[in-house]
């Protein structure tokens, strides 16, 4: 009972544990910087900015989880971008809106089944397989708008901005439904399908487990949420540019590995990757209310993923080297 406590215990029992302290700090030193930080109007323009990477970043996790990585997000973040804002135009109506929306959700759909057909049943290699798609997703962009314009009606984006059900941002319970809906899931057979899946494809394969489906849904899933983050950052921005998802991929793998996933798979969850994507974003707030160099915002990316990366060697090299 007395090491029931200890580190090892609560990074391996509660992977969100270390993100939840993460996530602390930041808000911490975000609340010194802006003293206004639980105003009303601030929380719900804070998060509803937030919104986007938190979408993707749910995506990435499952995808981690299940043993693979997605580098095309970014690419169908901004083809749902342009689409909208192409589509619908700043005189279109709200029926076109809610069309084209649908629209956006079948193109994520449609391109997350593209990565899982070409990782799942061709076995080809997840990271250059989305890379290779991100740009195929991210030239479509390119070819749908060439150049920033476009958009929706303000009136359609004002909904999106002010809305606050209870007087609470929208984000909220955004956010509480797919942590609802992950809790439903990760309880499911399919949920612990992806697990062993993500921890051994080859001995899941061996007990039946239809490795082949669920590698397949895992990117299907990543690109529904992405779809969905980039109808969040349009509904933010009111305008389309092709480059929008550009740096979103990057910080969704951030994101995640703040969020205690693991890159070796079947391991960790969504409410990590949550709370990670937030103080990611609360971290670049700092950053800006501080002055600093943008380039440290890079920088602080960077150094968490390779110390993710590395964090296994050193600790099993520390406890090898141990009394």
């Amino acid at each position: 009972m007395k090491n029931r406590f200890t580190w090892d215990f609560l990074m391996t029992r509660y992977p969100a544990f270390f993100p939840l302290i993460l996530l602390a700090i930041s808000i911490i030193v975000n609340w010194i910087l802006q003293p206004n930080m639980f105003d009303r109007e601030t929380l719900n323009s804070n998060m509803r900015v937030f919104l986007p990477l938190v979408l993707v970043a749910v995506g990435q996790a499952v995808v981690l989880i299940g043993g693979g990585i997605d580098i095309s997000v970014g690419g169908i973040v901004s083809i749902v971008n342009t689409i909208l804002a192409t589509r619908v135009g700043l005189d279109g109506s709200t029926e076109l809106m809610w069309r084209y929306v649908l629209v956006s959700i079948l193109v994520g759909l449609l391109a997350g089944a593209i990565n899982g057909f070409f990782i799942a049943h061709l076995r080809l290699q997840p990271i250059i397989t989305t890379y290779a798609t991100s740009f195929l997703y991210g030239g479509l962009a390119l070819f749908i708008l060439p150049n920033p314009g476009g958009g929706i009606p303000a009136s359609i984006a004002e909904i999106y901005r002010t809305t606050t059900p209870l007087k609470l941002p929208l984000s909220f319970f955004i956010i509480a439904i797919i942590l609802l809906v992950w809790k439903y899931i990760s309880s499911t057979r399919y949920g612990k399908y992806l697990f062993a899946v993500g921890g051994k494809a080859d001995a899941a394969y061996e007990t039946a487990v239809p490795v082949t489906s669920v590698q397949f849904s895992i990117y299907v899933i990543s690109g529904l949420m992405a779809a969905l983050a980039g109808i969040a950052i349009t509904m933010l921005s009111g305008s389309g540019n092709a480059e929008i998802g550009s740096a979103i991929t990057l910080n969704s793998i951030t994101a995640v590995i703040i969020g205690g996933n693991s890159f070796s798979g079947g391991i960790g969850g969504v409410t990590g990757p949550v709370m990670g994507a937030i103080t990611l974003s609360i971290i670049q707030n700092i950053i800006s209310f501080a002055h600093i160099n943008t380039w440290w915002e890079t920088l602080v990316k960077a150094t968490i993923i390779v110390i993710a990366l590395a964090a296994p060697g050193i600790i099993n090299l520390l406890r090898r080297s141990g009394p």
